[in-house]
């Protein structure tokens, strides 16, 4: 009976799998180009960048390097939104939109005597700088920022502060270092200065490739939750005792560089922001039985949402398997419908089951008040906005100093440093183990929401194993590390994941 219990459990808590928003929703998983993963929103903290905030968002999940002979370029039909909420109305004040051009140069070789179509995104040559002459493929993008509604806002192009245009070249993904000798230096080509309208302060913005940033233990999830037991005492050991299941993988990163000043809201004194990144396809498809590069379907119709991520492992975790899909389709000033998610959360039973044994009691004060403050409204003095409507985004307090690389503290707020997750989010916030140990009631031994006597186990570190830390990534702009090439092959991926 209890293994059947256990495997009930485990089927229920392992498909979200603690991977941030990598698959995490039925639907999503038939369309990966619009699967976002992960969305970070930091203060950054590069030498001479204090005043500015760093937003990324991550797409197209489980990239094999190696993975041609298409790659993973964007999806045209498909548009890319960063929402940033500035009045605490539960509504996008400010949005930047992403649109995507691929273009085939169709390079073709004589063969005996005939024009031939290659078959490959590189047509023979390395190259080195953005659309090069040795790209079959050139991959491009515009950007445009939205002031108010995002379908009915005022819109305006985001242009190169260099030269005044608006379209933007992507680099290819990282095929090998016989196509990309230097790799890092062909992505830093395509680092943009840019002018955002409405905004004084010029940006900055890059598109392309990364290494996957996000680290979880993610096979042993499976594996009827096969990770360690919480410990009552700090172990290094512990929280280094897995490896990292997307050590081998790639990401999609949409990153932009924005003063901070030109998002809060003007005229106001409120510097929290909430944040959250979508992506949409029209409604409508219809397949071409005679298909060619161009023209292999016809999209038409209203935009309609598909992928939803502020806060990390809300729909993994937190909504229920039957509104996934719902939770993904929907806006933050609807999450009232999603409440009791929150509130009453099944995460912290599921984990009591499985290791209850071990003193992992689910906190008993309901409804959850401190789940309520870290995912829906803001923590009181923290990051908690001026005016507050609750709902599922990721909140940062713009006044919070930036902590340099080297300095920052992996558990952010409940590891003592303000500037970390739930303020926010860096890359090198451990998000699975701060969540794993709020759901089972930190923020109650620190009187946040509950008392420590409503939460037993709130003291328990609990961990997967999967160790990450800010040294994991680079102290500049755009951060997050070079993805892993293609080729040549190596013996393991130990040098990937490798410190700088």
């Amino acid at each position: 009976m209890r293994a059947a219990v256990i495997g009930a459990i485990a089927s229920a808590f392992a498909p979200a799998a603690m991977a941030s928003s990598h698959r995490e929703a039925p639907f999503v998983t038939q369309s990966p180009k619009v699967d976002g993963t992960d969305f970070y929103m930091f203060r950054s903290y590069e030498s001479g960048r204090a005043n500015f905030v760093t937003l990324i968002a991550n797409y197209i999940p489980l990239q094999d390097a190696y993975g041609g002979p298409n790659y993973f370029a964007m999806d045209p039909n498909a548009l890319y939104e960063i929402h940033i909420d500035n009045n605490g109305d539960a509504k996008e004040d400010l949005t930047f939109q992403f649109r995507f051009t691929n273009t085939n140069k169709d390079t073709k070789l004589t063969v005996g005597g005939k024009q031939v179509s290659i078959p490959l995104v590189i047509n023979g040559g390395a190259i080195a700088g953005p659309n090069a002459a040795g790209a079959n493929v050139r991959e491009t993008y515009t950007v445009n920022v939205v002031r108010g509604d995002r379908r009915t806002g005022a819109k305006a192009a985001v242009t190169n502060a260099a030269d005044g245009t608006s379209t933007f070249d992507k680099p290819l993904d990282n095929i090998g270092n016989k196509s990309i000798p230097n790799y890092a230096a062909y992505a830093a080509a395509h680092v943009y200065s840019v002018n955002i309208p409405g905004c004084s302060t010029p940006a900055r913005m890059f598109v392309g490739q990364r290494k996957d940033p996000f680290v979880v233990n993610l096979g042993e999830t499976f594996d009827l939750v096969n990770i360690k037991a919480p410990a009552t005492e700090f172990s290094a050991n512990a929280e280094k005792a897995a490896k990292d299941d997307l050590a081998d993988k790639n990401v999609t990163s949409i990153e932009i560089e924005v003063a901070a000043s030109c998002l809060t809201a003007t005229g106001s004194s409120d510097p929290v922001i909430g944040g959250w990144t979508t992506a949409s396809v029209r409604q409508a498809r219809l397949l071409n039985p005679t298909p060619n590069t161009s023209t292999a379907s016809k999209e038409g119709g209203a935009w309609t949402q598909v992928s939803r991520l502020g806060m990390p492992l809300v729909n993994e975790v937190v909504i229920g398997l039957k509104d996934k899909d719902t939770f993904n389709s929907s806006k933050p000033s609807g999450d009232a419908q999603f409440a009791t998610y929150v509130t009453n959360p099944t995460l912290p039973a599921l984990i009591e089951i499985l290791y209850g044994s071990a003193g992992a009691k689910a906190p008993t004060n309901f409804p959850r008040n401190d789940l309520v403050a870290a995912f829906l409204t803001g923590v009181k003095g923290l990051n908690q906005p001026a005016t507050v409507v609750a709902s599922e985004m990721l909140r940062l307090n713009t006044s919070t100093p930036a902590v340099a690389m080297g300095a920052q503290n992996r558990l952010g707020v409940i590891g003592g440093d303000n500037a970390g997750f739930p303020n926010g989010r860096r890359p090198g916030d451990d998000v699975v183990d701060i969540a794993l140990r709020v759901v089972m009631g930190k923020l109650c031994t620190l009187n946040l929401g509950c008392a420590p006597a409503d939460a037993p186990a709130g003291g328990l570190h609990f961990t997967d194993g999967a160790y990450l830390d800010d040294s994991y990534f680079t102290a500049a702009f755009p951060y997050l590390k070079t993805p892993i090439a293609g080729s040549p092959q190596t013996s393991g991926v130990t040098s990937a994941r490798s410190k700088p």
